[in-house]
């Protein structure tokens, strides 16, 4: 379930039920207004792929029926990949997906030992696995890079946008603002950062990095404690500790907000906690929440109802995810950096290398908390993003649904 954004009250009432007792003054109202629209229909499985489906076809100027063997294919090597990359833990760079020309999946190792190429076959589709080893450094020796030069790393580049682990290419990404980019010296920096490192480093490009700002036209709302200013945000999946049930959002989100419903009803969400250091930027707030529903693309008039979640360390560059934002709505792009880690002191201090970075330019203000998913399966919570208020933005990222605070956990 998604509380984040309900289409009508009637919606609401399927969700959320029992949130609000109207008075006998109040239902008389109520009774008079006119018929309500009937509530977002709730997708099968197969309709939440194909919609996910159509987006890949456009993405790739291929057939909507191709795009979604592709995307049933890649659901179903999750499993083996993560078998891969037990049995190759030790020389493990990192497991991607290639859309081009054909789809494949690619798995980058160190060492010079040869490994055959195999393939997976399954759901209408043979999916080749290819072997690249030559990497200088494993996926885990950069992960350490991070963890222990990362302040050092900072100190050569202090504009640095984040940095994060290429599974593709084996390099230590670093994210550069423009002004950095056409520094003189780069070449001398990325040389001690190696040096520092022990392991390859690469510069991109970047534009500015924040958390998204709280703004935009999300369905729940509250005053900031800092600023004593209203924002909206974007919520995600439904959560449950066991005994209570509520909705997970970002945690840099207001504290205490409501439900505003298209017909201008408001419903208070009440504030259960927010957990925002190093690996996680997550908060619930409580409501009865009795089916595991969230809208993909609520402009669209359906809910999903979540059937699994993907774990972080399962999660492949060039996955194909979709997200929902209050801002920029529904959209689907290439996952792009698995072990990225947010700029500053994003994550209430340093951000661990653990948040996941989507390549995208359809990300604004007020996406933040909002659902990364893939046909029915929840991946994460997004953060931030790149870009200003009003600019299109090059990069969101996400925490994963691992991170979910115990004893929360995603309403099944």
């Amino acid at each position: 379930m998604m509380v984040g954004r309900l289409q009508s009250t009637s919606a609401l009432v399927a969700v959320l039920a029992g949130l609000a007792t109207p008075a006998p003054a109040e239902a008389r109202q109520i009774a008079a207004a006119p018929v309500l629209p009937a509530p977002p229909r709730v997708q099968t499985s197969d309709e939440a792929l194909a919609q996910d489906a159509a987006a890949y076809a456009l993405r790739y100027a291929i057939a909507p029926a191709e795009a979604l063997l592709r995307l049933r294919a890649l659901q179903a090597s999750a499993d083996f990949t993560e078998g891969l990359r037990q049995t190759f833990r030790e020389r493990l760079v990192g497991i991607s997906v290639e859309h081009r020309p054909a789809l494949r999946i690619v798995v980058l190792l160190t060492g010079s030992e040869p490994v055959a190429n195999t393939s997976i076959t399954g759901e209408g589709i043979v999916l080749p696995v290819q072997f690249r080893t030559g990497a200088r450094a494993s996926g885990d020796d950069v992960i350490r890079a991070m963890l222990q030069r990362g302040p050092e790393l900072a100190a050569l580049l202090p504009n640095a946008r984040g940095m994060g682990l290429d599974a593709r290419t084996g390099e230590l990404v670093i994210l550069l603002r423009a002004a950095d980019a056409a520094r003189p010296d780069l070449m001398v920096i990325r040389a001690q950062a190696e040096a520092l490192t022990g392991v390859k480093v690469r510069f991109d490009r970047a534009e500015r990095l924040d958390n998204l700002s709280l703004a935009g036209g999300a369905r729940i709302e509250g005053v900031h404690a800092a600023d004593g200013k209203r924002y909206a945000c974007t919520t995600g999946f439904a959560v449950t500790d066991g005994t209570r049930t509520g909705i997970a959002t970002a945690a840099h989100c207001p504290d205490e907000v409501e439900y505003r419903d298209a017909d201008g009803s408001r419903i208070a969400l009440p504030f259960a906690g927010q957990w925002g250091a190093r690996t996680q930027d997550v908060q619930v707030n409580l409501g009865p929440a009795d089916q595991p529903l969230f809208h993909a693309d609520r402009r669209s008039a359906s809910l999903r109802r979540l059937a699994g979640a993907r774990s972080r360390l399962s999660t492949r560059a060039g996955e194909w995810l979709c997200h929902y934002g209050e801002s920029s709505g529904y959209s689907c792009a290439e996952v792009e950096l698995i072990h990225f880690a947010p700029p500053g002191q994003l994550c209430g201090g340093a951000c661990a290398p653990t948040w996941v970075s989507v390549r995208t330019n359809d990300c604004r203000s007020g996406d933040s908390g909002g659902p990364v998913f893939s046909g029915d399966f929840a991946f994460g919570i997004t953060k931030g993003g790149s870009g200003g208020r009003n600019s299109r933005c090059n990069f969101y990222f996400y925490m994963s649904t691992d991170f979910l605070p115990a004893p929360w956990r995603l309403l099944r």
